[in-house]
C-alpha cells in the first residue's frame, strides 16, 4: 500500500471529499469538516510503514494516517465499489492525482495527527520493532520472554510490528517450528531459523503483492490483485498436501480466534 501511494509525494492536496457510504462509518478524526480545512493546501512530503498503516507526512507537522484493518484499501486507481468509498484526496502538482480509501466492512481509520501524538500512539513505547528490520538478538529477546504459542506471539504487535495472521502461518512453516509450541521451549537454533523466515515470507509477499484470498477484498494500490496466494505454503490450504514432504495434510486449528494452517509432520 505504501508503495503504491508514493506517486503522491511533492503533491499539495487540492481538496477532501468525504464519500456518502450508507454502511458503518469508519473512524475518522478530527471530525468532518476540521479535517477537510486542515488537509487543503497541504503539502506531502513523504510516504511511510508504521506496522501495518500507511502514514502520509505532510508539511506543517501533521500526518495522515491510514490504518485498514480487515477490509480497507488504499487506491490510486478506480475503486472496487462505489458503495464501500469512505474518503478521496485529490493531489495537483504530483504523478498522482487521486487517493482514495476504501473499506468494505469499515474497520479500519483515517486520521490527521501531530506528529508528537503520533509518536506517542505508535511509538516504541506502543509498537514494537518493524518485522522487516529488526536485528536476531532484539527478535529472539522479545519475542522468546512471553510464554504464549509462538504463532501468538508473533502476532502481538507491542512485541514485533506488521506480522498478520496469514503470515504468521506461513513463517512457521518455513521455519519448521509448531504453532502450538511454547515460546520458551523454542531453541536458539529454531528463533535463528524463524528471524530468517520473517524476512524471507514478508519480502516474498511485498514482491507479490500481498495475497488476494477467496472473497476477493484485498487488492492493490491499482486495484488488482496480489500474487502471493499462488505461493502459499499452508495458509487456507487445509486438507491440500504439504507442499514441503508431500505426504502429510495441511491442519487447521483456532488460536486466539484466529485460524492456523500448519503441518503437525513438517512442524513438530
Amino acid at each position: 500500500m505504501r508503495r503504491g501511494i508514493l506517486g503522491a509525494v511533492g503533491g499539495q492536496i487540492a481538496e477532501v471529499v468525504r464519500c456518502p457510504c450508507p454502511r458503518k462509518g469508519i473512524r475518522v478524526e478530527p471530525a468532518w469538516p476540521r479535517l477537510q480545512k486542515a488537509l487543503v493546501g497541504r503539502t506531502v512530503l513523504a510516504i511511510d510503514r508504521l506496522g501495518k498503516r500507511v502514514v502520509v507526512r505532510l508539511d506543517n507537522a501533521h500526518s495522515l494516517v491510514f490504518e485498514p484493518r480487515m477490509t480497507g484499501l488504499v487506491l490510486v486507481s478506480d475503486p472496487p465499489s462505489v458503495e464501500h468509498l469512505r474518503f478521496e484526496m485529490r493531489l495537483k502538482g504530483s504523478r498522482l492525482t487521486h487517493v482514495w480509501y476504501w473499506d468494505r466492512r469499515g474497520l479500519g481509520s483515517v486520521r490527521l495527527l501531530p506528529n508528537e501524538q503520533l509518536a506517542d500512539e505508535l511509538g516504541p513505547d506502543r509498537l514494537g520493532p518493524d518485522a522487516l528490520t529488526i536485528g536476531f538478538e532484539e527478535f529472539h529477546e522479545r519475542l522468546s520472554r512471553t510464554k504464549r504459542p509462538i504463532k501468538v506471539a508473533l502476532l502481538d504487535q507491542r512485541l514485533l510490528a506488521g506480522i498478520g495472521n496469514l503470515y504468521a502461518a506461513e513463517v512457521l512453516h518455513v521455519a519448521a517450528i509448531d504453532p502450538r509450541k511454547p515460546c520458551p521451549r523454542v531453541t536458539r537454533e529454531q528463533w535463528r531459523r524463524l528471524h530468517a523466515a520473517v524476512l524471507e515470507v514478508l519480502e516474498e509477499a511485498v514482491r507479490y503483492e500481498g495475497s488476494t484470498l477467496s472473497d476477493g477484498t484485498y487488492r492493490n494500490a491499482l486495484n488488482e490483485a496480489g500474487g502471493y496466494q499462488n505461493h502459499h505454503r499452508v495458509y487456507d490450504r487445509e486438507d491440500a498436501a504439504c507442499p514441503r514432504c508431500r505426504t502429510s495434510k495441511i491442519r487447521r486449528i483456532v488460536q486466539a480466534q484466529r485460524s492456523t494452517f500448519f503441518c503437525d509432520k513438517c512442524q513438530k
